[in-house]
């Protein structure tokens, strides 16, 4: 079967999942990658179809429950829904338990106690602090920050850059990414950046504009949590996402959010 026929076909199966629904809802969209949810199906649309590839390894290799992978194609993946409700949303109160909570702490430890994957995941490095440097230059510059802001988190964001154990982290571990009923937990999404990295990061990811549920994360956790390394997480994912952010239609001035993370800091 000829290239252009093959094609045809993919898109003969995506036309009749969509012919099945009466709504197609856009979850993420941005320019490296789109999500959609069609019914109890979501469609991951990503340009690269290498980092699809990485996602489905990372999801097989993980001791955590994940959402079923329904079926592959280049540049698409189709992923079961979760039971089960996520932990909450940025910039909003979470209806979940300290239970619940705690069960998401549980699930982080599992994760990071197991085998590293063979991809390499991001880190508080060298590459990050100039990363860092140059943002925080363009945050004042540009004048989306005030400078005291910028300079009271650029001080605390510091502790990021230690020494660490890598582990096998989830790499973007967002509140809306972890799925509980009750006080378990159904499942984790979007592995896209999943690899090596710091495991601090993946706590503070997941607690970020939620500090008051930190105590219960880590009760889950166990011991070897650093809570000066996590705030420090904190204040450096901020710093470096407030523009980009901004730039792809989301708000990190909403309350609760980004901004508000880093005024946390003063």
């Amino acid at each position: 079967m000829g290239d252009r026929a093959i094609k045809r076909g993919r898109l003969r199966g995506l036309f009749a999942i969509l012919a099945c629904v009466d709504e197609v809802q856009v979850v993420v969209a941005h320019s490296e990658r789109v999500t959609l949810r069609v019914g109890d199906v979501f469609l991951k649309v990503d340009g690269d179809p290498a980092r699809l590839d990485a996602e489905a390894a990372a999801m097989g290799a993980a001791p955590i429950p994940t959402a079923p992978i329904l079926w592959r194609k280049p540049s698409v993946i189709a992923l079961g829904a979760l039971s089960g409700e996520a932990l909450g949303r940025l910039g909003e109160p979470s209806p979940a338990s300290a239970a619940a909570w705690a069960a998401a702490g549980a699930a982080v430890r599992a994760l990071h106690d197991a085998p590293l994957p063979a991809r390499a995941g991001r880190s508080a490095d060298s590459v990050v602090h100039a990363e860092l440097e140059a943002e925080c230059e363009l945050l004042v510059a540009n004048g989306v920050l005030p400078a005291g802001l910028v300079a009271r988190n650029r001080a605390v964001a510091e502790a990021a850059f230690r020494p660490f154990e890598p582990v096998f982290a989830h790499g973007d571990l967002q509140i809306t990414h972890i799925f509980t009923d009750g006080d378990r937990v159904t499942g984790v999404l979007d592995w896209s950046e999943a690899g090596h990295g710091d495991p601090m990061f993946d706590l503070a990811t997941l607690t970020l504009g939620h500090e008051d549920r930190l105590a219960d994360v880590l009760a889950g956790y166990g011991p070897g949590a650093d809570p000066a390394a996590i705030r420090a997480w904190w204040s450096l994912r901020s710093l470096l996402n407030v523009r980009w952010l901004a730039d792809h239609g989301f708000d990190p001035f909403a309350p609760g959010c980004e901004v508000d993370v880093l005024k946390s800091r003063m």
